[in-house]
């Protein structure tokens, strides 16, 4: 920056087309009137120092204490990156004496040389960093709108120092330099390492820039080798060349092998199983950073249905490549004699939990069958008693009663298209329970009734129709063992369960819906 300015300054400044400024700035001075000139006011203020630190403090704010979030990495990159190019600013202008153009100027001004533009730099570090975190973290087509406008602003910026006689056009460009080497800098330096982006996940290259680093976790049981050779086909065309396979054991169902390969470095970690499997390997994934693919190879499959993957494991791991990455909150679950573990789908309490050890029971079945194994089991898992519990919700008085069932979800959408919990988003920094309480067979029909056409979280309703909740922190006491499932799998009965959400903590591969 400093050597651009003195070669503006001296060897060039007999050289078009720095000789042309001059007339750059005189027309734009003959083209002043009233309503420019205010319009003009408003686009240089958005760069003033004032302006600049308030929004700055602001968006940081909001990325650290807004409920879904936090996100630190990127408050660090917004505020740091404002902040490198201020520094650099002073240093320039300190370094490269430059006076202002020879015309009347309609903002005072420090003594500082004219090259380059401040208003200008900090507009393009504040606004382009802000279209950048636009980009990454908002979801929908208007994304790019937004991203749109955030960049035009600094442009606004630049015209507005320019008609106002403040600067020269170099002295803008420089400017607009200034703040884009400080996003690329500071990006380059937080965000690049702190989770691999969507263009890394399609080209196979990760947090080191080598490619090939995949590891895919497969269920043996599960995963034919007409799959297997499938799934190295699709990884080899999005750039993993080389990826290496470990299989789940009965002992093991992914989460050593999950260790295993953040241990080796890979940048990517390819999931082939059922619910189980996936979810074992979100637990120890969780908070690395390292992104998630999961291919659909078991009975639920609930979370690839959730994510909008197709069902087929070659489509599914070519639409998570091919996509881009998505921060899911994870359910971190406790209890007696249960260890604490995530979840990332749901996890039950009651008849849910009964129906899974059945099917747990009659392996055969649910191979032949598939998810209707369960819907053969209901009719046995029905016939239990109702449990008595006592539900504390994040800091709430405890609700006491009695329940068929309690379902904590982190998702919503079952086989079938059923979404058993509508309102249920894997990214809100919520976690949504439901309450089942029916009373004979005309109960049962009242809540299949009640919950096809939902009506949205609605709290107690009484008279054994569902209930639904949110909350970040749940805790369930039990007056008996109750039978307890995560995410489809039976965890044993136990007489307590603790349920907290831990926001953005898993890294997954989406679909592009918008492509």
């Amino acid at each position: 920056m400093i050597g651009l300015g003195l070669l503006i300054t001296g060897p060039a400044r007999h050289l078009w087309p720095i000789t042309a400024e001059d007339g750059v700035d005189r027309g734009l001075e003959r083209l002043r009137t009233s309503t420019l000139t205010t319009l003009s006011f408003v686009g240089s203020e958005m760069g003033n120092t004032l302006t600049v630190v308030v929004v700055t403090l602001a968006a940081c704010l909001a990325l650290i204490l807004v409920p879904r979030l936090p996100r630190w990495r990127q408050a660090s990159f917004l505020a740091l990156a404002v902040s490198l190019q201020s520094l650099v600013f002073l240093v320039v202008t300190i370094a490269v004496e430059r006076q202002r153009p020879d015309v009347h100027r309609l903002d005072g001004s420090l003594p500082t040389s004219s090259y380059t533009s401040g208003h200008t730099g900090a507009a393009t570090a504040l606004y382009g960093g802000l279209a950048v975190l636009a980009l990454t973290r908002l979801r929908g087509p208007w994304r790019r709108v937004v991203a749109a406008v955030l960049l035009l602003l600094p442009l606004v910026v630049g015209v507005s120092r320019l008609y106002r006689g403040m600067h020269h056009p170099t002295d803008v460009l420089g400017g607009m330099i200034n703040g884009g080497l400080s996003l690329l800098v500071v990006g380059h330096a937080l965000l690049r390492d702190a989770r691999v982006s969507a263009t890394a996940a399609r080209t196979g290259t990760g947090r080191t820039g080598r490619p090939g680093r995949a590891a895919v976790v497969v269920n043996p049981l599960a995963v034919d080798e007409g799959t297997r050779a499938a799934l190295r086909e699709v990884l080899a065309r999005h750039g993993h060349r080389e990826p290496v396979f470990l299989e789940t054991t009965a002992a093991d169902p992914g989460g050593g092998q999950t260790a295993r390969a953040l241990g080796d470095g890979a940048e990517l970690v390819v999931v082939c199983g059922g619910d189980g499997t996936v979810r074992t390997a979100a637990d120890r994934l969780a908070g690395s950073g390292v992104p998630l693919a999961v291919v659909p190879c078991g009975t639920g499959n609930l979370l690839a249905r959730n994510l909008g993957l197709p069902l087929a494991p070659a489509e599914a791991l070519d639409a998570a490549l091919g996509g881009t990455t998505r921060a899911l909150d994870l359910a971190r679950v406790e209890g007696d004699g249960l260890p604490a573990t995530h979840f990332a789908v749901m996890s039950g309490v009651g008849l849910d939990a009964a129906l899974m050890e059945y099917a747990q029971q009659h392996d055969r079945a649910k191979a032949v069958l598939g998810w209707p194994a369960y819907v053969l089991a209901a009719p046995k898992a029905m016939r239990g008693p109702r449990m008595r519990l006592s539900i504390r919700l994040d800091d709430a008085e405890p609700l006491r009663g009695t329940a068929r069932m309690v379902l904590v979800g982190n998702t919503g959408a079952l086989q079938g298209g059923l979404r058993l919990i509508p309102d249920a988003r894997p990214d809100d920094g919520l976690l949504d329970l439901l309450i089942l309480d029916p009373r004979g067979p005309g109960g049962w029909l009242r809540t299949v009734g009640a919950l096809l056409p939902h009506r949205g979280r609605n709290g107690r309703k009484g008279g054994g129709q569902p209930e639904f909740h949110t909350f970040r922190r749940a805790e369930f006491t039990f007056e008996s063992p109750q039978p307890r499932e995560i995410d489809g799998d039976p965890v044993g009965s136990g007489r307590r369960l603790s349920v907290e959400v831990v926001p953005g903590a898993l890294t997954v591969l989406v679909p592009d819906l918008e492509g």
